[in-house]
């Protein structure tokens, strides 16, 4: 498979399977919860929109500064909301899942507006105002609408309209988009399979960094505001579960930045997630389970 058809084909699609399915577990009381559970919304958005961001820029100037594209990539990574797989990851953690849903729906909407404008911010910082990489702020926004928010909008109204078939349909959905995302993560290892242990052996410590402290803070932030343990492990999740799909398209997509090596980090998140996500579901299930016999 060519690299053309990977970017262009492959990388939209699998991302509108992924929101399709996001779309068919939310109903518009989810986006109602903003107003019925404020303090666990705003901690949460808090960590994602704006914690999550400062750990990206952060990490990436300490630990990628020889490597502008890496660096670029991870901050992209940081700046994308969280990924659909945190609603099944919760469900599994016994985590608030009507919290988590909420959370996946407003960073969605909201990173459509701030994710151009903060890699371009990224992009000026590591390569220069003069840089080929661009990504035009409004044209930008329109294709991550397309690639995001409607398939995600049509999975709402199959919702609606077809609860059954809605309910039906999540499994496969689901097993889709994995199928998918590791597609999507070979894609992007082929395309750079030149220097990819290289880039590998780079982005490696910076993603498992900025996964470990968004899970960490994601969970102690919370806690420190005496949020429920199922809303802490609720927002250590969100916090730490990217949409590394969208990440990749952006770095690799002809329509948007069109360089691989951009991609990287997101792949190498992508598979540390799941990792750490299940060490850390592990964990929180052992506690409650000393809390319950306690």
């Amino acid at each position: 498979m060519s690299s053309g058809i990977i970017s262009t084909a492959l990388l939209p699609l699998a991302l509108a399977i992924i929101m399709f399915g996001l779309g068919l577990s939310l109903k518009i009381a989810d986006f109602k919860r903003i107003f019925l559970y404020p303090k666990a919304i705003i901690i949460g958005s808090f960590t994602q929109l704006i914690l999550l961001p400062v750990l990206g820029f952060t990490i990436a100037a300490l630990l990628l500064k020889s490597s502008p594209e890496l660096a670029i990539g991870l901050i992209i990574l940081a700046m994308c909301p969280g990924g659909p797989t945190s609603n099944l990851l919760t469900h599994l953690a016994n985590g608030d899942t009507a919290l988590c849903i909420s959370l996946t729906a407003i960073s969605s909407i909201v990173k459509i507006f701030t994710i151009p404008i903060m890699v371009n911010i990224a992009i000026q910082h590591y390569m220069g105002i003069a840089s080929e990489f661009h990504l035009d702020v409004l044209s930008s926004i329109f294709k991550i609408v397309t690639i995001t928010i409607v398939p995600a909008a049509i999975g709402m109204l199959v919702k609606a309209w077809a609860p059954g078939f809605a309910q039906g349909a999540q499994k496969p959905v689901k097993i889709m988009s994995a199928v998918f995302l590791v597609l999507v993560i070979l894609a992007a290892i082929y395309q750079e399979r030149g220097t990819i242990i290289e880039s590998m052996i780079l982005a490696g410590p910076a993603a498992l960094l900025l996964n470990i402290s968004g899970m960490l803070l994601g969970y102690y932030i919370p806690r420190f505001f005496n949020l429920p343990l199922a809303q802490q492990i609720t927002i250590s999740i969100e916090t730490s579960i990217q949409n590394g799909t969208l990440a990749i398209a952006i770095a690799s997509s002809p329509l948007m930045l069109g360089n691989a090596t951009m991609a990287i980090p997101a792949v190498v998140y992508s598979l540390i997630m799941f990792i750490t996500a299940g060490l850390f579901i592990s964990l929180v299930n052992r506690r409650k389970v000393k809390l319950a016999t306690a």
